[in-house]
């Protein structure tokens, strides 16, 4: 897992490694991202049905430049917006796209799977069904 920090609304930062434990499904996410902003609600539904086994980080890849369009600050906007939309998930921010370049997220949304011990599983790029079937599946058996 890479060695980053990630902040939550009130500006307070977070170690990746701190979230090490159980499965961490990492969704790196913008609020101009139209398929991002789609599946909001399916990754919100998905951290509250397996909150005891996985933790869901929808980690928000916009800049300052991009959202912060008067008063409040970018992590203030993205808050807002997370929470209209998907209220179970924290706003989290990489606002210097930090995981976007470690993972050459070229595309958003992108989707990274760590087991319990903070190894990359897999990844998925672009919108995903998170409370289909498959996606299940893929959860269960990657563990």
């Amino acid at each position: 897992m890479p060695d980053f920090m990630l902040k939550d609304a009130s500006g307070k930062q977070a170690p990746l490694a701190s979230f090490k434990g159980k499965p961490l499904l990492i969704n790196l996410w913008a609020t101009w991202c139209a398929p991002c902003v789609a599946e909001l609600p399916a990754l919100d539904k998905l951290a509250k049905d397996r909150a005891d086994s996985l933790t869901v980080l929808a980690v928000s890849q916009d800049l300052d430049s991009a959202v912060n369009t008067g008063g409040g600050g970018t992590d203030a906007k993205v808050a807002a917006f997370l929470k209209e939309r998907a209220p179970g998930l924290a706003p989290w921010r990489d606002g210097e796209n930090n995981l976007a370049f470690h993972y050459n997220a070229q595309t958003l949304p992108t989707t990274i799977y760590y087991d319990a011990k903070g190894r990359e599983v897999w990844r998925y790029t672009g919108a995903r069904e998170w409370t289909s079937a498959e996606t299940a599946k893929l959860l269960d058996e990657a563990g």
